[in-house]
């Protein structure tokens, strides 16, 4: 009997972190109520995963732990809201002059929709991004090349830079590991956030693409201000009580 339990316990967490991987985010009373057991059983399994450092805990349940995947398995997690927020973010994308994408894939999942555009010029340091766009009638792409960041699947370093600062930008549309109201945007690594920060330099705008799964988090860099952000773009509605600390910061769309 005790084995079973134990065998038990194993699947339920392999379960658990199954979801928090794919979905990023997982709430105590849903779990308890998915695998009929209490919520105290499924604060346990939490603890658990926690101290392997899988996951972590918050009030109601658990997160993914932030950090550096591939863009290959970055892409479809969440892809609903990647989705619905690249629907939102299209209409702020100008049919002409230039702009800058990031690496992100939610970014990469707006390039996608780009469609017909009438001379517009998009720099992307994402080989993926670069290729979706391929397709846009009317866009001239261009892959900002440098060292490879083998985990992210992006063009960083000094080679990525000064390629990034020989054009100028209406707009960047970039997403974040993390956003937190008090130390602003954060990356998983520091030439991640030394890329975004030299198209931002270049540009007059920033439209920050972002799911609901990283508000009110930190990641390992410190990147840009939430000063520095002139459209937030999010999967929820802008009434949603889960944006009112960033309401009247920020343009909320």
């Amino acid at each position: 009997m005790a084995t079973s339990s134990t065998a038990d316990s194993e699947d339920r967490r392999a379960r658990l972190l199954a979801t928090v991987t794919s979905e990023n985010v997982i709430s105590l009373s849903v779990a308890a109520d998915e695998f009929g057991v209490s919520t105290m059983t499924i604060r346990r399994d939490l603890e658990s995963l926690e101290g392997e450092g899988l996951l972590r805990r918050v009030r109601g349940g658990a997160i993914s732990v932030i950090g550096p995947r591939p863009f290959s398995d970055r892409r479809a997690v969440r892809l609903h809201a990647k989705e619905a927020i690249a629907e939102k973010a299209l209409s702020l994308v100008p049919h002409t002059g230039s702009i800058a994408l990031d690496a992100s894939t939610t970014v990469a999942t707006l390039a996608a929709r780009f469609g017909v555009r009438s001379g517009l010029t998009v720099a992307t340091n994402s080989y993926q991004t670069y290729g979706a766009m391929r397709s846009s009638h009317g866009v001239n792409a261009i892959l900002i090349g440098g060292e490879t960041e083998e985990i992210t699947d992006s063009f960083v370093g000094p080679i990525a830079v000064h390629a990034a600062e020989s054009l100028r930008y209406t707009r960047l549309f970039a997403s974040a590991s993390a956003i937190d109201t008090d130390y602003g945007t954060s990356e998983v690594s520091l030439r991640e956030a030394e890329m975004k920060r030299t198209f931002f330099r270049m540009a007059k705008e920033l439209v920050l693409c972002i799911d609901s799964s990283k508000l009110h988090q930190q990641s390992t860099a410190a990147c840009l201000q939430l000063t520095d952000v002139t459209v937030l773009v999010t999967e929820l509605s802008p009434s949603d009580s889960r944006l009112d600390e960033f309401r009247d910061r920020v343009t909320l769309l």
